[in-house]
């Protein structure tokens, strides 16, 4: 049985000490989800469409998946405990005679985004823990007042 979930969108994307905070939400709440800077920045390139001149981790993890048929389904940050959250990564593939499988992989919730941010794939996060993560809507907006970060536009976001 699945649980409930909310869809949300990368909201922006700062460094702070120690590495960088991704705030995720939707029009009616915004959470935050600290990451390691090299993973911050590989989301930020992804919400920028920066171009590189080789492939890095998640490009990588992109193409072998694009050579075996398979894309990003969906992310699914399903679970936090202890301040810890935890994602799957849904993955969908035809095969020869157009047969779909269905494959859900455990992986750190911070790949999962980078991964949905590069390939337009949807984020959700389960009901249980949206209800439990503390609404950060109103330090995100005192960010968009004040400092350097990466936003995502709303043109980004429609698409």
């Amino acid at each position: 049985m699945s649980k409930p979930v909310v869809e949300v969108q990368v909201r922006a994307v700062a460094a702070v000490s120690g590495g960088c905070a991704v705030f995720l939400g939707n029009e009616d709440k915004v959470f935050v989800m600290f990451v390691d800077q090299s993973v911050g920045a590989a989301i930020t390139m992804f919400m920028q469409g920066t171009q590189k001149e080789r492939p890095l981790t998640h490009d990588l993890l992109a193409n072998v998946l694009r050579a075996l048929g398979a894309k990003i389904d969906r992310v699914v940050v399903n679970d936090l405990k202890d301040g810890t959250y935890f994602a799957r990564l849904v993955l969908s593939a035809e095969n020869e005679s157009y047969q779909k499988k269905i494959i859900e992989i455990d992986a750190r919730p911070s790949d999962c985004i980078a991964m949905a941010t590069q390939q337009l794939a949807p984020i959700f996060v389960s009901l249980d823990v949206w209800d439990e993560v503390e609404d950060m809507t109103e330090v995100l907006r005192k960010m968009q007042q004040e400092g350097p970060y990466t936003e995502q536009s709303d043109e980004e976001e429609e698409s």
